[in-house]
């Protein structure tokens, strides 16, 4: 396995990825973030080239098998070397903006700050979203594990738990999460199905009311009042699609109401 020789110059920071199946991508992520001193990779039983190419990219991979999003970051959280880390997904970059911001603020100090809020660009077919649903939004991935880390109830959606400031930081992460059309209904699919199986689970209930109009709804959120109709084609062909998946995790959720597979 390649090993990345010491160099000080890199930032004392663990990059935290979990990962499966990500050889399209894998190495764009980890490169984006080389300048940190560790880099390291959970597997969650990846039957391509992933772990071959992180390992080529200096990373240092731990192979668990996936049994949810927020335990496997928590866990990669755990194998990190720094107390200071940057969490990403395989389909993010970080851009030299907030590579430059990351610097400046490790060279100045973080006084309190426990965690960092960074802006994602968010593509769709092959475009930055400005608006709606698809738009940038801000997440919280740069943290100090000894006061933040993935330590909220939710497996799917998850988010950082921060015990302190958080403040926001220059720079972006370039968001690119659907390789096609296919890949995205396919991961909708898939997404709407643990949504469902975990409402259930908690007791959570829906019904024909929330199927018809919750979608609705999400529609005229996005498309209208967030503006994304100002995306042009694009803005309209992402409002349809999250409508479906909308659709698609009541409904699951209620025919496990209702005693059906979903």
């Amino acid at each position: 396995m390649a090993q990345r020789s010491p160099d000080a110059t890199r930032l004392p920071i663990s990059v935290c990825v979990i990962a499966q199946n990500e050889a399209d991508r894998i190495v764009a992520c980890l490169t984006s973030a080389s300048f940190c001193d560790d880099l390291v990779v959970v597997d969650g039983g990846s039957t391509d080239d992933t772990v071959a190419l992180a390992e080529s990219a200096g990373a240092r991979v731990i192979h668990r098998p996936f049994d949810g999003f927020r335990t496997q970051k928590d866990f990669a959280v755990a194998a990190a070397r720094h107390e200071w880390v940057l969490c990403l997904d395989a389909d993010e970059c970080v851009d030299l903006g907030l590579r430059a911001a990351m610097e400046k603020r490790f060279a100045e100090g973080f006084g309190d700050t426990a965690a960092f809020r960074i802006v994602r660009r968010n593509r769709f077919l092959g475009k930055v979203m400005k608006y709606g649903n698809a738009g940038s939004d801000r997440v919280v991935r740069l943290f100090d594990r000894r006061k933040a880390g993935w330590h909220g109830a939710r497996e799917i959606h998850e988010s950082v738990v921060v015990r302190g400031e958080t403040r926001a930081i220059d720079g972006w992460l370039d968001h690119d999460p659907y390789r096609s059309l296919s890949a995205m209904l396919a991961k909708q699919e898939r997404y709407a199905h643990l949504m469902a199986e975990e409402a259930f689970a908690k007791n959570k209930r829906t019904g024909l009311a929330q199927i018809v109009l919750s979608p609705m709804f999400r529609f005229l959120k996005g498309y209208v009042f967030r503006g994304g109709f100002l995306d042009g084609w694009r803005g309209l062909v992402y409002a349809l699609l999250r409508v479906e998946y909308v659709r698609r995790k009541y409904l699951k959720q209620y025919l496990l109401q209702k005693g059906f597979k979903p």
